[in-house]
């Protein structure tokens, strides 16, 4: 089986980066110095989508949304114009599932087939290989991806068919933004009131209101060398997403909705690309008061 990985971002090079560990990978990336990264690597850089395909029988992709999904499948130079019929298209991305699903059928209609396996625990979770992947699939598609997935992590779970993975990951992601977002909230009101952020980072994390924010992004926001992890638009377009199938789909989202906007005023403060973790200055701000230790 010959393999392409599509998408080399934070997510999508840690992933491929699994991947490469035991099969001979084809990539491609619109950034030139990250397509050449990986040809040093080892990887086989591809000058575009179409060229890729044409040398594969299996394609993942891991990108920002389904817009971009869209693009490189079906756009000018995508994938669909170079895969052999039979071929196997796995999005990795944190997308729109109804898009996913249209896209599905479309390739149906070439006899290509496209499956959604989002992934849930960060870079640093896909580098270590404990990261989870969420498939969306047939059991037929489902077995026929698990040993290239079982590459990246044992942590493989089936949830039905094409979509699911994805309506599974918006699920978790916007649960995990409501938690940071109270947790930020919340230390603002302990530090306001005499506490300091490593005395709650300690507490939290032996306490009823433990979570991954207190026991990863709390703990990071006291490390001066902190790294960009995800970005706040990132999280607000997974919020969005859940809040717009809830809609369609008659489930009341009171509480994401209230995210949803806390996001997007951060997002008018701070900027799209500003690390998630950056959520903190808008408490501090609003809280008149300084949280992270400079």
């Amino acid at each position: 089986m010959k393999i392409g990985f599509v998408g080399l971002g934070r997510m999508g090079g840690a992933l491929a980066r699994r991947l490469m560990r035991e099969h001979r990978l084809s990539v491609f990336d619109l950034r030139p110095e990250v397509r050449q990264a990986f040809a040093q690597e080892g990887a086989e850089a591809m000058a575009s989508p179409v060229a890729l395909a044409k040398e594969c029988d299996l394609v993942l992709t891991c990108l920002p949304t389904s817009a971009e999904v869209r693009d490189v499948i079906f756009g000018a130079d995508g994938l669909a114009a170079g895969l052999k019929k039979g071929s196997l298209i796995a999005d990795m991305t944190t997308g729109d599932p109804n898009a996913t699903r249209q896209m599905a059928e479309m390739l149906r209609a070439r006899e290509i087939e496209l499956i959604d396996a989002p992934v849930s625990g960060g870079p640093h979770g896909a580098v270590a290989g404990t990261i989870a992947i969420i498939v969306g699939s047939t059991e037929a598609q489902f077995a026929r991806m698990r040993p290239v997935f079982a590459t990246i992590s044992p942590n493989i779970f089936h949830t039905g068919g094409v979509g699911t993975g994805q309506i599974m990951k918006l699920v978790n992601n916007v649960i995990a933004a409501g938690v940071r977002a109270a947790t930020f909230e919340g230390v603002a009101l302990g530090v306001k009131n005499g506490l300091d952020l490593k005395t709650c980072v300690d507490i939290l994390q032996k306490g009823t209101a433990r979570s991954y924010t207190t026991e990863l992004a709390l703990p990071g926001l006291l490390d001066p060398n902190r790294k960009m992890t995800f970005s706040l638009g990132l999280m607000h377009k997974d919020v969005r997403l859940a809040t717009d199938v809830a809609a369609q789909s008659g489930v009341p989202m009171p509480l994401a909705s209230a995210v949803r906007e806390v996001f997007l005023t951060a997002i008018n403060e701070l900027g799209y690309e500003t690390d998630l973790n950056d959520l903190i200055r808008v408490c501090e701000r609003q809280a008149r008061v300084a949280i992270v230790p400079a």
